[in-house]
């Protein structure tokens, strides 16, 4: 720990808005990755339940219930189920409206990961031109006035460099993997809602039939 202190200290003033990135950059991770993993879960048997179109409303509303309020797609499915006596085209536009919220939540400060990606490889160039500075005028008329000054401004570019690329290489792969699951779940909603739409057409075509 004293050795990765003494290196990041000899990388100037650029690590540490750096160090801040980073520290912002593994909140936003943290965070997503809670809100991912506890609320977006969906049971496989209740998938299976909506995919066969062989179910009850009462056995679904008591399946999405059992999610809880703050899951994804137990509140995308309920507003749903809840307006089922509702026209088609009148459901297809309330699921529009959840499913946009949704995706604004799933991807709240996904952009502050892409902004890391390209802030920190900036930053750490910063650094780099300033310890290259702090070398070169360490060169006079008469030549290498302080060999160590120098071996220190290249330290410092070096570190600042490789701290950059570091972090935007994180966050890269966070922001990344967590577009995908955004577009995947999105992708999931979108095909249950859709099963979900169907299942009330047939309710009210097979009551158009009974009614015949």
């Amino acid at each position: 720990m004293q050795n990765v202190l003494a290196t990041l200290q000899a990388g100037g003033a650029m690590v540490y808005p750096l160090l801040a990135l980073a520290l912002l950059a593994a909140i936003i991770v943290l965070e997503k990755g809670f809100v991912f993993w506890a609320r977006t879960r969906l049971p496989e048997p209740l998938r299976g339940l909506i995919e066969t179109y062989r179910y009850s409303w009462a056995e679904l509303e008591s399946g999405l219930a059992s999610l809880g309020s703050r899951n994804y797609f137990g509140a995308f499915l309920s507003t749903l189920a809840a307006g089922r006596a509702q026209p088609p085209w009148w459901l297809e536009s309330r699921a529009g409206d959840e499913a946009s919220l949704i995706e604004k939540s799933l991807g709240r400060w996904l952009w502050m990961l892409e902004t890391i990606v390209t802030a920190a490889p900036l930053l750490g160039l910063l650094g780099t031109i300033t310890g290259m500075i702090r070398a070169f005028r360490l060169f006079g008329s008469q030549g290498l006035v302080d060999p160590a000054g120098v071996t220190g401004g290249v330290a410092e570019a070096l570190i600042a460099t490789a701290l950059g690329l570091f972090v935007a290489l994180v966050a890269l792969f966070a922001f990344n993997y967590f577009s995908q699951r955004q577009a995947r779940i999105m992708d999931e909603m979108e095909r249950l809602g859709t099963r979900m739409i169907d299942r009330v057409r047939l309710d009210r075509e097979g009551a158009g039939d009974e009614a015949a």
